[in-house]
């Protein structure tokens, strides 16, 4: 992003990404699809020009950002980087327990 940090996509975060996509496009509308596109892409602007924005989660220097509602994204920031951990959709079982490596 211009002028902010980089944001960078763990390979678990972009499989959740993915799955939430993927759940959407069989329980819902493609107009579903593009909000959630449009928050996400919204939320990454703001965390790009200011990562310290969101709120920290109960995991030491994460942050936790609730999209939409149904969605949790959690994030770190790395120097010049903000890495996107995880994106968690509570629309496909909200009762799924989060497991996280921090690493």
């Amino acid at each position: 992003m211009e002028g902010g940090y980089r944001i960078l996509w763990t390979d678990h975060a972009l499989k959740e990404l993915t799955e939430t996509y993927n759940y959407l496009k069989t329980h819902f509308t493609e107009r579903e699809m593009r909000k959630l596109s449009t928050e996400i892409d919204k939320t990454l602007k703001l965390i790009s020009i200011n990562p310290s924005l969101f709120p920290k989660s109960e995991f030491k220097e994460v942050r936790r950002i609730v999209i939409k509602k149904f969605n949790i994204m959690y994030y770190r920031e790395k120097e010049n980087t903000v890495e996107i951990l995880s994106f968690f959709s509570n629309r496909q079982n909200p009762d799924k327990s989060k497991t996280f490596i921090f690493s």
